[in-house]
């Protein structure tokens, strides 16, 4: 729901066997691990953004997001409407 309203335009499907969002093209993939939730592809554009989810990176820069503690949905919508926006600036 929280990617749903950050962008609305965007279209669920499963890609690469993980669901994931589209919006042209995709906007992240998301999957769930024994200890973690993973966000995908890795977040940049955004210094500050890139700064609240250091805490969060993998070794590739993909997003992991710890079973064990609340889910940071306000992270997870700002990265959503970023991604959104810069895959609408391409299509321009």
């Amino acid at each position: 729901m929280t990617i749903r309203k950050a962008a609305p335009e965007a279209e669920e499907l499963i890609s690469y066997r993980v669901p994931a969002f589209r919006q042209r093209r995709t906007l992240l993939y998301f999957a769930a691990f024994e200890s973690h939730i993973g966000v995908f592809p890795p977040v940049r554009g955004d210094a500050s953004l890139e700064k609240a989810l250091a805490r969060f990176r993998g070794p590739k820069g993909n997003l992991r997001f710890p079973i064990n503690e609340p889910m940071p949905l306000a992270l997870i919508g700002r990265i959503a409407r970023l991604r959104a926006r810069q895959e609408s600036a391409k299509a321009r």
